[in-house]
């Protein structure tokens, strides 16, 4: 039996074949319920065949979400269909990643298909906005470019999106929240519409409605992502963010956290982890405005301080209760908001921040009430403290955020970092020992005591930021001296101190970080400063002990050894032949003891090393310490910079000849020349004063001639006068002879002028009457051309007058002729006109016989047609009745009857006759 209805049964049909199925009835379908119902059959396959169900239904499911955007349960079930697309079962046999990319190019190459679902977004249904958000996410995952430049192309998706953080659904909102911060993250553009669709008023609302900073959970976290998208250098957002005044916004945020812990119930333990990361979003937040080297810096750095925000920050960094993270954090922004401000920088130390070590707290009377007043120090002293005196291990991200903010204080405004190294050098010369002084703890090298390396290592990279590139701060340090020279006791310059101590250290390996702080002072002391090298040459053994550091170095310590290789480098490189090692004697041990190879090979290996090399990517923090160990933090990255830039010229300065100082300028003034220059100018100087004695000799023995030629001058001086008194008289009888001669020409001269007045006289009279007989000429020739024209205008004005006439007449007869012509045309036009109305009657009459004629015909076609209708009915009838004849004919014959042929054949004539007359009745007449 069961055999018999299983081969009854219709054959299975595979996923395939019912998915392709499905697919048509769906785009068939033009009822609602046929439609759904094909949808709802398709979503029953979309996790397991993702693939099936897009390639043959991706299609028309977008297609019906516009043709179905009324109705509400068909919209989820293609969203939900659509979604499953999306995100297929892991097991399924059609699982791929590239599913999700030719479903995003489907969605993201017609701009209408995201206008479907930003549209849905207008629905206030719950899981109509829910499911559109979640799929422009999945589709903006897979294609984040495409998807960004549709919806910034829709005329409203943007806003339409924006206006999502107005719902108080959560989960809607979230989504909202999410997809915006995913289409923000790397189009400015969108970042700009976004920003102007009032965003940071929204974003701030869902902040103070989830409960702030301290209370706030994820949808604060994400709402500190979206303003992160919105400032990330974006220019023109930063500044409609700040000059809307919502600086003042983020003050009050880290207000209220510092009010949450002031509290009596403070905050619970639960909510720290959430608060620290809104805390740590929102500070990022704040450094977002305060990128180096951007021209909207010093803007946002004043608007942080007239808000109060500096204040607030370093309350957040002071605070013991706050996690170590958000403090180190908090400083890294105070740092970032004072850096290259000079106005910032000095208002900055006059600030007070709660004490880093708090002493029990004291009473003082205020009016009738007694308050509990916390103890607060000047940041500087807070920052140094902490930075130097703290050890803990747990607090070196604290530590190192503290040291940037005192190089922040530091960076480009010279006044204040002199200040600061006199601050430290009157420390270090009284009496009073202070724990925080940078040069107490250089020149002490008080690690072997603390176990702390980071101390000296925090302290040296403080030293270095004072004196860097500035000749002033080196000059000023120079003067720092230990010992009393009265007393007995040996004078040493600070910077043989530091030099003694990096022996010292290297002498008892401690930790390699030790020489490294020492090395990095020193780098830097001596670049560029021959009064330095000299300083720290003037200790020979110094070089020798270098020399054999960097020589039997090993691999545990090649950070130290490159180090005091380019350490030896600059020595030489800014020696001179009058320092306490001549510069030969240091080329000679550098190439000898050291070797160039080695020399070469040291500063290699250091540059190549990856804290040096990978300094950049590498972390520079507490998360980069070993299990158990130290963290990995060698260098600061301006010292890291100047060993990269300096490289090359430390590699070539081994190659440089003895003989030949570098020039350097300082303050201005060029120092430094080639000492062979200056030994050939000397040379040059005594070859002068060689000669000038002899000039001197010379001098006298011209003054001995001198003498003698002026006794001869004198002879011939008087002999000259004689000479003069003759030529006097020879001259005085010329003149007397010159005005005799002069008398007789002017009389000659009076006699010529004379007679060519008379000659011109004569030719005056001659040309006088040549120019009357001309004149006279003149008027007898005009005279006759006058006659001459008169006539010719005689005959002209004739000639014209008699063509006058002839033109007169001309006209009257071409008007004549005109008009008869006219008459002509008039007349031919009326019996043409006469024609043409005749025409048109005729034509008029025969068109109307020619519709009565047509009429005439179709009746009598209409009776031809029922005619030959009745005719063919006798015609079938007469056939029948023949048939039938001869059927009983048959019949009869069959029986033995007697039949007539003459009958039949009578018959059949006139059957013949009957049809022939029959057509020719119905056969129209022509």
């Amino acid at each position: 039996m069961f055999r018999i209805l299983e081969a009854q049964a219709p054959a299975k049909q595979n996923a395939t074949a019912t998915i392709d199925t499905l697919c048509g009835r769906l785009q068939s379908a033009t009822l609602l319920e046929d439609r759904r119902a094909a949808i709802l059959g398709l979503r029953s396959f979309a996790k397991q065949w993702p693939a099936s169900v897009a390639s043959g239904g991706l299609r028309n499911l977008i297609r019906c979400l516009s043709k179905d955007l009324e109705d509400v349960d068909t919209t989820k079930n293609t969203l939900e269909t659509l979604l499953m697309l999306f995100n297929p079962d892991e097991s399924s046999p059609e699982a791929s990643d590239d599913i999700a990319l030719w479903l995003a190019d489907e969605f993201t190459q017609r701009q209408e298909n995201i206008t479907v679902l930003l549209d849905l977004l207008e629905s206030y249904d719950f899981y109509s906005r829910l499911y559109s958000l979640q799929l422009i996410s999945a589709i903006s995952t897979a294609r984040p470019e495409r998807t960004q430049e549709c919806v910034g192309t829709s005329p409203v998706g943007v806003s339409r999106l924006v206006a999502i953080l107005d719902d108080k659904r959560e989960a809607v909102r979230s989504e909202g929240l999410l997809l915006l911060v995913s289409l923000t993250r790397s189009s400015p553009e969108l970042q700009k519409v976004v920003a102007y669709e009032n965003a940071f008023d929204r974003v701030f609302g869902i902040i103070d409605a989830e409960g702030s900073l301290t209370n706030g959970g994820i949808p604060v976290q994400d709402c500190l992502s979206l303003l992160a998208n919105l400032l990330r250098l974006n220019i023109s957002n930063q500044n409609l963010f700040r000059e809307s005044g919502w600086m003042k916004k983020l003050t009050s945020l880290l207000s209220d956290v510092l009010k949450a812990h002031g509290s009596s119930d403070g905050v619970p333990q639960w909510a720290r982890p959430q608060q620290d990361k809104n805390v740590w979003g929102l500070l990022a937040v704040i450094r977002l405005f305060l990128i180096r080297g951007s021209i909207g810096t010093q803007a946002n750095q004043r608007s942080c301080w007239q808000n109060g925000l500096l204040v607030q920050v370093l309350e957040i960094a002071f605070h013991s209760v706050m996690d170590l993270n958000i403090r180190a954090e908090a400083l890294v922004t105070a740092a970032d908001l004072i850096r290259g401000n000079a106005q910032l920088q000095e208002a900055f130390a006059q600030l007070d921040v709660p004490s880093p070590n708090p002493q029990p707290p004291t009473t003082q009377v205020n009016g009738h009430t007694n308050a509990t007043v916390s103890p607060r120090d000047n940041v500087i002293s807070a920052l140094l403290e902490v930075a130097l005196v703290t050890s803990s291990l747990q607090t070196f991200d604290v530590r190192l955020a503290c040291c940037e903010c005192i190089k922040a204080y530091m960076q480009g405004h010279n006044p204040i970092r002199l200040f600061f190294l006199r601050r430290a050098i009157e420390g270090h010369t009284s009496e009073e020992t202070e724990p925080d002084n940078i040069l107490t703890i250089l020149i002490q090298n008080s690690v072997s005591h603390s176990g702390d390396p980071y101390r000296l290592w925090i302290a040296a990279v403080l030293l270095f930021h004072l004196l860097h590139e500035d000749f002033e701060a080196k000059s000023t340090a120079m003067q720092v001296t230990e010992g009393d020279a009265e007393d007995g006791e040996e004078v040493v310059t600070c910077i043989q101190a530091l030099a003694g101590n990096l022996i010292s250290a290297e002498q008892n390996m401690e930790d390699e970080r030790v020489s490294i702080a020492y090395l990095t002072i020193l780098c830097s002391w001596l670049y560029e400063d021959h009064d330095a090298v000299n300083d720290f040459l003037s200790e020979g053994s110094i070089i020798q002990s270098m020399v054999q550091f960097v020589t039997q170095s090993n691999q545990s310590r090649t950070l130290a050894s490159g180090l005091c290789a380019i350490l030896l480098g600059i020595v030489y490189e800014f020696s001179t032949k009058d320092s306490p090692v001549p510069r030969d004697t240091i080329h000679q041990i550098l190439t000898t003891r050291l070797g160039r190879e080695r020399y070469i090979d040291q500063i290699t290996r250091l540059r190549e090393h990856p804290v040096i090399r990978d300094f950049e990517v590498l972390p520079q923090d507490l998360t980069s310490s070993p299990s158990g160990g130290l963290p990995e933090v060698y260098f600061d990255k301006t010292f890291v910079e100047f060993i990269k830039d300096n490289f090359s010229r430390m590699v070539r300065a081994i190659d440089r000849a003895p003989g030949l100082e570098v020039p350097v300028v300082a303050n201005g003034i060029q120092k430094g020349i080639s000492r062979e220059l200056v030994d050939s100018l000397k040379a040059q100087v005594d070859d002068r004063n060689q000669s000038v004695q002899k000039l001197e000799s010379d001098v006298l023995t011209l003054e001995r001639k001198l003498g003698q030629e002026q006794a001869d001058h004198r002879k011939a001086q008087d002999f000259a006068a004689t000479e003069l008194t003759r030529i006097r008289n020879v001259n005085e009888a010329l003149q007397r002879h010159h005005e005799e001669d002069m008398q007789k020409t002017r009389k000659e001269s009076r006699d010529v002028q004379q007679d060519l007045k008379h000659q011109h006289e004569v030719e005056i009279r001659q040309l006088r009457d040549e120019l009357q007989k001309l004149k006279a000429d003149g008027e007898a020739s005009l005279d006759r051309l006058r006659h001459r024209d008169d006539a010719e205008i005689k005959d002209l004005k004739s000639t014209i007058a008699r063509l006058r006439a002839e033109l007169e007449k001309s006209s009257r007869e071409h008007i004549q002729d005109l008009q008869t012509a006219h008459e002509d045309y008039t007349t031919k036009s009326s019996d043409l006109e006469r024609r043409l109305q005749r025409a048109e009657d005729r034509y008029v009459d025969a068109d109307s016989r020619a519709s009565r004629l047509q009429e005439e015909v179709e009746s009598k076609e209409a009776a031809r047609r029922l005619v030959q209708t009745e005719l063919d009915d006798l015609l079938m009838v007469l056939g029948d009745l023949e048939d039938k004849r001869s059927k009983d004919k048959k019949r009869l014959r069959a029986l033995g009857e007697p039949t007539s042929d003459g009958e039949d054949d009578a018959e059949e004539d006139t059957g013949e006759e009957d049809e022939e007359e029959a057509k020719e009745a119905v056969e129209p007449d022509p």
